[in-house]
């Protein structure tokens, strides 16, 4: 009762209603098995997982009402993993409802600082909660359990095999081939000597590289070309000059800090400037770096004219193009 020392009364704890569970072994082994089922069924959905993510096809798709047309390998590997989670959440939840101790047991508080005392009903506290779980007991439940927290790890293993394609040696090459034609990105033509002017920066394409293809970004990443006229007596490198034409020169547009696409030119002192973190390539000097963070000089183009007059290409670049990679050769 309530007294002017203690304003609030006790409520005190309910009398304690026993599960059924508690009472016959029967349905207590009813949902041992069930719990056990749930975390069965998480090993198969991870298993089912793993099948997913080799059996279906990247680009392959499926009509799934009421979402409609979605992608078949993620909607089976969502489907497939999110059962396997929720399996072992439902499995765990079960297991505590119904065969763990449900007993209401009221604790005073007690100081932060752990004294002997504490840590002693601590270890107590824990021995007697691995008793009551009857883990020991319950071997189909704690083997199943097991085995589903065992191979559930097992998803994001193979997740990591879908950051991306296997590179293999696709870096050090692109679409440039001997006798591929100069294209203007501008205007889709390919191009004539004539056409590069002293001073100005053109960018081109190789010939056959449509903006409609599926791969276009991935190939003009590694493609693109920066193409400048400079006075051959202007040229300092004897290689640059070699694979020059009459003056012109062609780099990859790609900068070898992280990748931006260069686009500024200065004509007077014939530099390129990456607008990204202003790494400053001399194009009249092997597009050597001389400021920002670019580690190495551009990458450039052998080419030459064919027979009609054209810019072709001599061949590919002689080394990868973009940042620098740890196999770069």
């Amino acid at each position: 009762m309530a007294d002017e020392a203690d304003p609030f009364a006790d409520p005190g704890l309910p009398p304690h209603e026993h599960r059924v569970q508690d009472i016959d072994e029967q349905v207590a082994r009813r949902s041992e098995r069930t719990v056990a089922l749930l975390f069965t069924i998480s090993m198969l959905a991870t298993v089912a997982f793993i099948a997913s993510f080799v059996a279906f096809p990247v680009d392959k798709s499926v009509y799934i009402w009421p979402i409609g047309h979605i992608s078949a390998l993620n909607f089976s590997l969502g489907m497939t993993l999110g059962i396997a989670l929720f399996c072992i959440g439902a499995g765990a939840v079960h297991w505590a409802r119904t065969l763990m101790s449900d007993v209401e047991v009221a604790d005073d508080r007690h100081p932060i600082e752990a004294e002997p005392e504490v840590k002693a009903k601590v270890m107590a506290d824990f021995a007697a909660g691995a008793k009551e779980s009857q883990l020991g007991r319950r071997k189909l439940i704690r083997n199943t359990m097991f085995g589903a927290l065992a191979m559930v790890p097992l998803s994001g293993v193979v997740l990591l095999r879908d950051l991306g394609p296997l590179p293999e040696d696709k870096l050090r090459h692109t679409l440039w081939s001997k006798g591929k034609l100069l294209v203007n990105m501008n205007t889709n033509e390919p191009l004539r000597p004539s056409d590069v002017q002293v001073g100005s920066l053109t960018f081109a394409k190789p010939e056959g590289l449509e903006e409609h293809d599926h791969d276009f970004q991935t190939q003009i990443a590694k493609a693109a070309l920066m193409i400048v006229r400079i006075q051959p007596d202007n040229i300092k490198d004897k290689r640059e000059l070699e694979w020059s034409h009459e003056g012109v020169v062609a780099y990859s547009k790609i900068c070898t800090h992280v990748g931006c696409p260069i686009s500024l030119y200065e004509q007077q002192t014939h530099h390129a400037l990456c607008p990204c973190h202003q790494s400053t390539f001399d194009l009249s000097d092997g597009a050597r770096v001389i400021f920002g963070p670019a580690g190495h000089a551009l990458p450039q183009l052998k080419i030459g004219v064919n027979e009609e007059g054209y810019l072709e290409a001599h061949g590919d670049f002689d080394e990868p193009v973009g940042p620098a990679f740890w196999e770069r050769g």
